[in-house]
């Protein structure tokens, strides 16, 4: 049996140069970015802490609500005035 792919990929070299965060401290720079994403990762949260329990309408909701935050996201991200269709 030979190794998996996974066995065989050497290990990842640190990342260096311009990834390093500026000299105030802070590496994030965009709070608009930064704020919207914090929301998409609460509420992915809470839905996976709650999913088990929620009704058919809440998850729906729920739904609905990670794809507007999404397009929130690439929306900040990009600059753009509205998301992508």
């Amino acid at each position: 049996m030979s190794p998996s792919p996974r066995a065989r990929k050497p290990a990842r070299e640190p990342a260096t140069g311009s990834a390093a965060p500026p000299a105030g401290g802070e590496r994030r720079v965009n709070r608009p970015l930064r704020e919207v994403l914090d929301e998409l990762l609460g509420h992915a949260r809470e839905i996976a802490r709650r999913a088990k329990a929620m009704t058919p309408a809440e998850l729906d909701y729920a739904q609905q609500r990670l794809e507007w935050l999404a397009d929130e996201v690439w929306r900040v991200a990009t600059g753009e005035a509205t998301p992508p269709e």
